[in-house]
């Protein structure tokens, strides 16, 4: 293959480098096509085939399956690691030792408490706010309590801005659910793990003691890891072109929630727990919907079955499923919109038209209905999402930081009015 690319415009030639990624991923380096050409840019509504950045953190192969970080395969991270492993891979480069581990979740601890006065805050929202709402404005206000710029070439600042996020946003996150629910704000037990921790944050009430189901909160740990990072999605992207403007981890992060909370990006889970809850108050004829689906001039749309990206089975949902089958087994539920989301995948998976078109079920679907098992409520959902995605978007901050990455500053193609001469008021109709 050649070391270059050319482009061809009006009779004009012009060279750009060729760039082959450790993966063999092959780019065009087109940074200095508007100046060498006068001003060309290309149009890429969406950024589906630009890439934005150089990145170490995780590898991405749609077309077969494929998701690494920082070079381990997905599979062997959510066997053998826990959510603060894999996040500690993601943010620093490697897998910690057992010294480093124990020293990480010590430091979290020891950051899991919110200034009081936080709760004045989440005093001023109605309990009809939507939690992601609650939470992108709590974590943006923690820059009021932590003023100091972090400084990323400082490797003892930088891990004490990681442990603060990772300490209390868990609590910020939870504390939007209970406002919602008219439940007294928990904090955080330091004598249990992560993820059981979360658990007891959402559900704990002063009145009972709370008891930990270890197979909910192994469902959960391997839902939340399988949410760490992927890639340039919109919420990261967000997180890094935020923050490329010189802005500050939590204000980048309060974006990258928000960036998330669309119904398109985060919200799809919640639009598989809907949609099942839409076909049990139907009659939850599962063949009627599979049918509907098929049928290429009703609007209906299978939700958690295909992915954007994955042009494959997601590997995420390969992996969650054996967790939510594990999960049903234990809880032996009988809510009827679960059962139908087990034939509906069942149907689905037997089902010709959805495998020659590769519509599987993906991680949202089988996220969706975990987080219904354990009882968090729908609106939660793209929470409990952020709660995951926290460590990738903490990652590609860092990075685009220790980087030098320029301001993000994409250009357009204007296609509106040319020059005209100004109306006066008395002359417009």
């Amino acid at each position: 293959m050649s070391d270059k690319a050319i482009l061809e415009v009006g009779g004009k030639k012009y060279e750009f480098p060729i760039l082959i990624g450790t993966e063999d991923e092959i780019a065009i380096d087109i940074s200095t096509l508007r100046g060498s050409t006068n001003g060309i840019i290309t149009l890429d509504a969406g950024f589906k085939n630009t890439g934005s950045c150089e990145s170490k953190i995780t590898f991405l192969d749609g077309e077969k399956g494929i998701l690494r970080h920082r070079g381990y395969a997905i599979e062997e991270l959510t066997k053998n690691a826990s959510f603060l492993e894999v996040a500690f891979l993601i943010i620093f480069g490697e897998l910690p030792t057992k010294v480093e581990l124990e020293k990480f979740e010590i430091d979290i601890k020891g950051q899991s408490m919110v200034n009081e006065e936080m709760k004045g805050i989440i005093d001023g929202f109605p309990k009809s706010a939507h939690p992601m709402g609650i939470l992108s404005a709590l974590t943006s206000a923690l820059t009021a309590f932590n003023p100091g710029i972090v400084n990323v070439n400082s490797k003892v600042d930088m891990y004490n801005a990681v442990v603060k996020i990772l300490g209390k946003f868990p609590v910020l996150a939870t504390w939007a659910h209970r406002r919602n629910n008219g439940l007294p704000l928990n904090y955080s037990d330091n004598s249990l793990d992560y993820i059981s921790n979360i658990m007891q944050l959402m559900f704990k009430i002063p009145t009972e003691k709370y008891k930990i189901n270890p197979i909910a909160v192994n469902a959960l740990d391997e839902l939340l890891i399988l949410h760490e990072d992927h890639e340039q999605n919109c919420s990261t992207s967000t997180v890094r072109i935020v923050g490329s403007s010189g802005a500050g981890l939590f204000a980048s992060l309060s974006a990258g929630v928000s960036a998330l909370w669309g119904p398109l990006h985060g919200g799809a889970n919640q639009a598989v727990v809907e949609m099942l809850e839409a076909i049990e108050k139907d009659g939850g004829d599962v063949e009627k919907y599979i049918n509907k689906a098929k049928d290429k001039d009703d609007p209906f749309r299978l939700m958690g079955f295909g992915h954007r990206v994955y042009k494959n089975f997601d590997p995420r949902a390969r992996i969650i499923k054996k967790a939510a089958d594990e999960l049903f087994a234990d809880l032996n539920l009988n809510d009827p919109t679960l059962k139908i989301a087990k034939h509906l995948e069942e149907v689905a998976l037997k089902d010709e038209y959805f495998a020659e078109r590769k519509l599987y079920p993906n991680v949202d679907f089988y996220s969706g209905i975990i987080y219904r098992a354990l009882g968090i409520p729908v609106q939660m959902f793209t929470v409990m999402f952020a709660i995951g995605r926290l460590p990738g978007w903490i990652a590609q901050w860092k990075e685009m930081r220790e980087n030098g990455e320029p301001i993000g500053r994409p250009r357009q193609l204007y296609t509106g009015e040319t020059l005209r001469p100004y109306k006066s008021i008395e002359d417009r109709k």
